[in-house]
Parts: structure tokens; C-alpha cells; sequence
């Protein structure tokens, strides 16, 4: 994990080039392909479960009205499309064991 607390997908590919075997190039490319098989079922519209870690799943928002803090001026917010994580209770538990 890199020193600022985040896990990126470097991290991910020398975890696979470690743990696996994989020459460092052949571990970023299966890295990047679950990735771009993530985002082309997400771009689809496809939720997206990972069984023991948790599910990405889009959300379609209604139009709503809003409140600019600093001006108090009501402004209508868009429909949209949101994605959200919802983590699997096993990652849940291992969370709070971790904790």
C-alpha cells in the first residue's frame, strides 16, 4: 500500500507480480482488464458484485431542488445517475475485526 493510505493499481499489480508470480507487466494488464471489465458493466448499466468484498451499484437520482449554502437560493438539481459501493458483510466484519 503506498505511504498515503491508499491502495492503487500499481499497488494491486506488484501485489499480483508478488504473490502470483506474474512478470510486472503481465500483473498490470490482468489489473487493468478486471478494471475495464468493471467499467464497461457499469458504463452498460450492469451492477457489478465482487462475492466477499461488495457490490457497486448505480442509482438513478430524481430531479430535486437544491439550496445554495452561501446564498440561500433554491436552484433545481438534475436527474443523474450515481454509482455507490456497498461492501459484502464479510468485508464488513473483517472491517471491524481490523479495527
Amino acid at each position: 500500500m503506498s505511504a498515503a493510505g491508499t491502495l492503487t493499481r500499481a499497488d494491486l499489480a506488484e501485489s499480483l507480480h508478488r504473490e502470483v508470480g506474474l512478470s510486472r507487466a503481465d500483473a498490470a494488464r490482468i489489473v487493468e482488464q478486471i478494471l475495464g471489465h468493471m467499467c464497461e458493466g457499469l458504463s452498460k448499466g450492469e451492477n457489478v458484485k465482487i462475492s466477499g468484498f461488495g457490490s457497486f451499484i448505480l442509482r438513478d437520482k430524481g430531479e430535486r431542488i437544491g439550496r445554495n449554502p452561501k446564498t440561500g437560493v433554491e436552484v433545481p438539481i438534475a436527474p443523474r445517475r450515481v454509482l455507490t459501493f456497498r461492501a459484502s458483510q464479510m468485508m464488513r466484519d473483517r472491517i471491524v475485526a481490523a479495527g
